[in-house]
């Protein structure tokens, strides 16, 4: 298979890591408040720098299944958080995603940003056929953000997840491929249509 990695986006670049991304990537992952709704963190310093070295040792075997890139802001040149992509079922295609950004990063799109470039190079580069994400319910900034990429809640579950001692429900949110190229397509005709207005066309 190709590479389908770096993407860039607008403000983005969703790339490999690096080892000098250690302090970047602890900044976010001993916030509190980023990983109040995960099953994991706050980390100390050791713990950062044993998931980094656990990326870093992925990404030299080209992991296809499981993938996560770090999130990068093109006008910093820092990372601002991580995003991944995990096949759970070759049969199915189907696949699971998830995020972490940067506090001081929040409420600016780029989490959006994002995750609509990873679910485009899911479905057009890796062929996959379904796209899933959960949360914690009490997460609203997480499904806002399924919900403005064309996501669809499909299930409640109660207490499906251990998370930091305590039973969490959690939402199932989904899309297919043919779904998202139809929302895409969509896209692209109405830019069209606002820019042949524009012209006079």
């Amino acid at each position: 298979m190709e590479p389908w990695f770096p993407i860039e986006t607008d403000r983005l670049i969703l790339r490999e890591f690096r080892i000098s991304d250690e302090p970047d990537i602890h900044e976010y992952a001993c916030d509190p408040e980023v990983v109040r709704f995960t099953d994991w963190g706050p980390n100390t310093h050791d713990v950062t720098q044993a998931v980094l070295r656990r990326w870093l040792k992925e990404q030299e075997h080209g992991l296809e299944h499981s993938v996560t890139l770090a999130i990068e802001l093109k006008s910093e040149k820092r990372l601002i958080g991580t995003i991944r992509i995990d096949v759970k079922d070759e049969r199915t295609r189907t696949a699971d995603f998830g995020y972490s950004l940067n506090r001081r990063y929040w409420n600016q799109g780029y989490t959006t940003e994002a995750a609509h470039a990873l679910i485009d190079a899911a479905v057009r580069r890796l062929g996959l056929r379904r796209i899933c994400a959960t949360c914690d319910t009490r997460n609203v900034a997480s499904y806002r953000v399924m919900e403005k990429l064309g996501m669809r809640r499909e299930a409640n579950f109660h207490k499906d997840v251990l998370q930091k001692g305590e039973w969490r429900d959690s939402y199932l949110y989904a899309i297919l491929a043919e779904e998202w190229l139809a929302l895409e397509g969509a896209k692209a005709d109405s830019a069209e249509e606002l820019e042949s207005r524009a012209a006079g066309v």
